[in-house]
C-alpha cells in the first residue's frame, strides 16, 4: 500500500490499563510521512508501552490506533507488523550469539531469527553487505564475526542494519544508545543522523531518556509523564526548559548547539 497519503501513526484517545493502573492515559498523537520523532520521558512514563502499541504489538484498552493507514481491529496485525521494524535490546537477545554479523543483517529481509528459515538471493547478500559498509563495518572479516562477540556499539549497528534490510515503512528504536560508551554512542548517532537526512528512509521514532541521545535531523519530539503526553510537536517548540522540566519533574535548562541537545539541572 502507498502510505504517502496517510499519517504513519494516528492515535486517538488511547489508553492502556493493567491491574487498575493506566500505563497510557488518553494519548492522542500523530506521526506524519517523513517525520523523525524523539519520544522522551522518565522511567515508567509509558514510552515502551506506547512503542508497543505503535508496533502493533499491544492492543490498547481503549481508543483508536491507525498505523500506516490501517486501523487496528480491521487489519491482520501479523501482516501489518511485517511493514514495521523495531530496533531494541530484546531483539538482540533473541538472536543466536554464534550467528555471524552478516547473517544477522540478512535475517532482517524476512524479519526472521535464522537465515535457514528462508532462501536469499545474491542481491539480498549484497544489500546486507552494503548496509554494514554504510555503518562503517564493511568487509568479510567483520561480517563473519559472531554476533555475541561484538561490542555493544557494534551490535546496535548490526541491529540497525538488520532493521533496514527489510525495507520497512516505519522504523521504531527503543533506546538504541543505552549502555554505549562515548565513542560507540557518537558513531551510532552519526549513523542515525545520516538516516534522518535521507528522504528515502521512512518515518522514524526514537525512544530515549536523554536529550543528549537525540541525533541531528530529528524533526519532532514528544514528552511523556505518567502515561500522558506533556507536549508533542516540532522539536524546537517541545524541548523547552518548561516542558522538559515538567516531564522529568526537575528544574532543568535546555540548550541546543550544532544540532545537538543537552539538559542540565538548574
Amino acid at each position: 500500500m502507498d502510505t504517502s497519503e496517510h499519517q504513519a501513526v494516528r492515535l486517538e484517545g488511547v489508553s492502556v490499563v493493567r491491574d487498575g493502573t493506566a500505563l497510557l492515559d488518553d494519548v492522542s498523537w500523530e506521526v506524519g510521512p517523513g517525520e523523525r520523532w524523539a519520544l522522551l520521558g522518565p522511567n515508567g512514563s509509558g514510552k515502551t508501552t506506547l512503542l508497543r502499541v505503535v508496533s502493533a504489538g499491544l492492543w490498547p484498552t481503549s481508543g483508536t490506533v491507525e498505523i500506516l493507514g490501517e486501523r487496528l481491529g480491521r487489519v491482520d496485525m501479523r501482516e501489518l507488523r511485517k511493514r514495521i521494524t523495531v530496533v531494541s535490546a530484546s531483539v538482540g537477545r533473541n538472536l543466536r550469539p554464534a550467528q555471524a554479523a552478516g547473517e544477522v543483517v540478512l535475517t532482517g529481509r524476512h524479519a526472521a531469527l535464522e537465515t535457514w528459515w528462508h532462501e536469499y538471493t545474491d542481491e539480498d547478500r549484497q544489500r546486507a553487505a552494503g548496509l554494514l559498509a554504510d555503518a562503517g563495518f564493511g568487509g568479510p572479516v567483520f561480517a563473519a564475526r559472531a554476533f555475541g562477540l561484538l561490542s555493544e556499539g557494534e551490535r546496535q549497528q548490526v541491529l540497525l542494519a538488520r532493521a533496514l534490510m527489510g525495507n520497512p515503512e516505519l522504523i521504531l528504536m527503543d533506546e538504541p544508545a543505552a549502555g554505549l560508551d562515548l565513542g560507540a554512542r557518537e558513531r551510532l548517532l552519526g549513523r542515525l543522523a545520516e538516516l534522518a537526512a535521507d528522504p528515502s528512509v521512512p518515518p522514524m521514532i526514537l525512544v530515549t531518556h536523554h536529550l543528549e541521545e537525540i541525533p541531528p535531523g530529528v524533526t519532532h519530539a514528544a514528552l511523556l509523564r505518567g502515561g500522558r503526553l506533556v507536549a508533542a510537536g516540532e522539536i524546537d517548540s517541545v524541548l523547552t526548559d518548561a516542558s522538559v522540566s515538567s516531564a522529568f519533574g526537575v528544574d532543568v535548562s535546555v540548550e541546543r548547539r550544532d544540532g545537538r541537545w543537552a539538559a542540565r539541572a538548574r
